[in-house]
């Protein structure tokens, strides 16, 4: 062999030398080096990672009546891939075969296996070069097995699985009830259906599901609060997933000799708001009969305890059923928390009360009028359909002047008086433990004409939760409370993690000026007033009817025929159990007057009659003969 022959079989063997080396090297390395990543690669394909939802916190009211839990329901999944392979499923499809043999029945469960296994083995053979014949008789015999007792028809079952994509699991059916689920998996078992399994899946599920639905809110599949306290809450609440990693193979069934990972869930806490149900009914249950009465478009009902901040009940209209949610994308809108609208006469008591804790006037204090017409200025003036000339600062009240109010307010000063309306809550968000909150508008324009109408409830924004907030100031001896919801939050063991304290953001108004006014507020509701549909039999009450026009965006002017009614009241008037708001937005009826007297006032007065038995208060008033005997 020449030289050169010799040079090129050196390098040749030079070469492979390298190129086996170099291999050799990079089998270690994937053995030695690498072998936990490609070992959990590899692996993949075989894991399933099982999630275990953790239970949501409880939700509860006052006394401890569940308003919303989680329950246990199943969930059919079915794994695509599972069912287009022939080896897998042709158990089921031996077993459609041999059921139909009379000696089916006579057979042990032994003699069925062996039988099975025998035809299995024969169909694999008989189908070797057309498996996908044995896979469609497969799926027939399986959706003709399991359609029926779903309460699907075949062809909605086949509809909700995707045999024409990739494989992979797929939810067909969720909210079964564990009794059907446990007949549906013996039914799968005992006919060797493959492919389908069950998913233990966690619901919320309210008892009451039309009360309260605004203020409750509700959950997503995923778990998380939408709206409401859920959302407001959902951190307290919703817990921690764990989780559960098997190894199966390529049938489904688990891998016993490898060990996989397990994580348990961490269960959220329970939450017990400020809410009586009791209280709740009643306010929904005469909400619905008001609006059906007087034709009413939106509407809501606040109640609040004045002296510690507690809403005891709040519902608006329309609402929507917490359990289905049909109606939620149109009706979820929370009137109570979110609508801003103009107040009218229930916001007389802003300058009435600054006039007073300024000392410029007291109860009896001489206001003029002015006959139903006065004109400061040149461009300003303040009229009222029902004339009175010089009256007392009660009678203004009771009689609802808007002239008279104006002239308080106007002795208070447009700064100082709107620095009290800033002072009551008034244009700022009372941070209430709900998400979406209205702040309202109050605007000092410097105008003269503008500083008028809000004297007497317009050009000003309000939500029903700042009037009903604003009335607990005059109902407590002066303070703004700190609006609150949730009472309390704690373990299923009774743990208290955080609780929520009556909380006083500033003082408004001496104690003097608040009796003062719930004295001249009790005069609304006499007979001579304008609430006199508003009186309870046995108790004193005080409060005041709101009526406002709705403003025409297209013609720029309010339309006579439109309005938002309302009335603000307490009860007992001396010290108040509660403080209430109705207000009724747009009513369509035409066998009353639109007016907080003839609308708000009759709802509320059913509430308050309703609320004080539930709450057993004492009469503070003799009870007449006639109802004494009518009872």
């Amino acid at each position: 062999m020449d030289k050169s022959a010799q040079r090129r079989c050196i390098i040749l063997c030079l070469l492979l030398i390298s190129g086996l080396s170099a291999l050799s090297g990079r089998l270690v390395y994937l053995q030695v080096f690498d072998r936990a990543r490609y070992a959990e690669t590899a692996g993949n394909s075989y894991r399933r990672k099982e999630v275990i939802q953790a239970n949501r916190g409880v939700l509860l009211d006052r006394n401890e009546e569940i308003i919303a839990s989680t329950v246990i329901s199943k969930s059919v999944v079915v794994d695509v891939q599972h069912l287009k392979e022939a080896s897998h499923v042709a158990k089921g499809v031996a077993c459609s075969q041999l059921r139909k043999e009379p000696e089916w029945k006579t057979w042990t469960d032994k003699q069925k296996s062996s039988k099975i296994n025998t035809r299995v083995r024969k169909l694999l053979d008989a189908y070797s070069d057309n498996p996908a014949a044995l896979v469609d008789m497969h799926f027939d015999y399986a959706i003709d097995q399991l359609a029926r007792p779903l309460g699907l028809s075949q062809e909605e079952l086949k509809s909700k699985i995707p045999m024409s994509k990739r494989g992979g699991e797929r939810v067909i059916y969720q909210g079964l009830p564990t009794e059907l689920a446990i007949r549906l998996e013996r039914l799968i078992k005992d006919r060797r259906i493959k492919g389908f399994f069950f998913r233990e899946e966690k619901r919320r599920w309210y008892p009451a599901p039309e009360l309260a639905s605004h203020l409750i809110g509700y959950v997503s599949r995923s778990g998380k609060g939408m709206a409401g306290v859920e959302s407001s809450m959902n951190k307290w609440m919703e817990g921690t997933n764990g989780y559960e990693v098997e190894m199966r193979d390529i049938r489904g069934n688990v891998m016993p000799a490898h060990k996989g990972s397990f994580r348990p869930p961490n269960n959220g806490l329970n939450v017990q708001l400020t809410l009586d149900m009791g209280i709740q009914a009643i306010c929904e249950e005469e909400l619905d009969r008001g609006m059906a009465e007087f034709e009413g478009v939106k509407g809501c009902v606040v109640m609040m305890n004045p002296h510690t901040g507690e809403i005891l009940g709040m519902a608006s209209r329309p609402h929507y059923n917490l359990n289905i949610r049909e109606m939620v994308v149109t009706n979820g809108f929370n009137f109570a928390l979110q609508a801003m609208y103009e107040p009218g006469s229930t916001f007389k008591v802003l300058a009435a009360s600054a006039a007073m804790n300024e000392g410029l006037v007291s109860i009896d204090t001489l206001i003029d009028c002015h006959n139903g017409y006065y004109r400061d200025g040149r461009a300003m003036a303040v009229r009222d359909s029902y004339p009175k000339g010089i009256i007392p600062v009660w009678k203004v009240l009771q009689k609802s002047n808007n002239i008279g109010s104006y002239m308080m307010a106007k002795m208070v000063g447009a700064d100082r008086y709107y620095k009290y309306a800033a002072a009551f809550g008034f244009g700022s968000k009372t941070n209430i433990q709900l998400a979406g909150e209205s702040k309202g508008m109050l605007k000092n324009t410097q105008n003269a004409t503008d500083f008028s109408r809000v004297a007497y409830g317009y050009g000003v924004s309000v939500t029903p939760l700042q009037i009903a907030n604003a009335y607990c100031v005059i109902g407590n001896g002066g303070k703004l409370m700190q609006p609150r919801i949730v009472k309390k939050i704690d373990t299923n063991s009774g743990l208290l993690i955080e609780e929520f304290s009556p909380e006083m953001i500033r003082r408004v108004l001496s104690e003097e000026t608040s009796r003062q006014m719930r004295e001249a507020l009790k005069t609304v509701v006499q007979p001579e007033g304008t609430a006199r549909r508003a009186d309870v039999e046995g108790f004193t009450e005080g409060g005041k009817t709101g009526t406002a026009w709705k403003w025409n965006v297209k013609t720029k002017m309010y339309d006579k025929d439109r309005s938002t009614v309302s009335f603000a009241g307490m009860l007992p008037a001396e010290n108040p159990a509660f403080v209430c708001v109705v207000v009724i937005d747009d009513p369509q009826t035409t066998n009353v007057k639109h007016g907080g007297g003839s609308i708000a006032a009759p709802i509320w007065k059913r509430i308050a009659e309703r609320t004080a038995a539930h709450m057993h208060l004492t009469p503070t008033e003799e009870i007449s003969e006639q109802l004494t005997k009518n009872k």
